[in-house]
């Protein structure tokens, strides 16, 4: 089910939403829209993971010690590979 938003827009970008669809990424404006709006909601979830992520390695930074524990772990599964 889906439930009807009003929005005003703009002639420019209504244009542009005429574009996208004439383009093939929607099947109408409203599916652009739709679309739009994953596709924001999945910017905003992966930046902020990404500035969660940034942010712990300032407040915890990597030591030498992770970085010898990271290589012997690389070298241990390339061992265990059975090429």
């Amino acid at each position: 089910m889906t439930t009807p938003v009003p929005t005003r827009f703009s002639d420019d970008e209504l244009a542009l939403l005429d574009e996208l669809v004439a383009a093939g990424v929607g099947d109408n404006r409203s599916a652009v829209v739709r679309r739009a709006v994953l596709l924001l909601a999945d910017r905003v979830r992966r930046t902020r993971a990404g500035a969660t992520i940034a942010r712990s390695y300032r407040e915890l930074p990597q030591s030498a010690e992770d970085d010898a524990l990271a290589l012997a772990n690389a070298i241990a599964m390339t061992e265990a590979e059975p090429w």
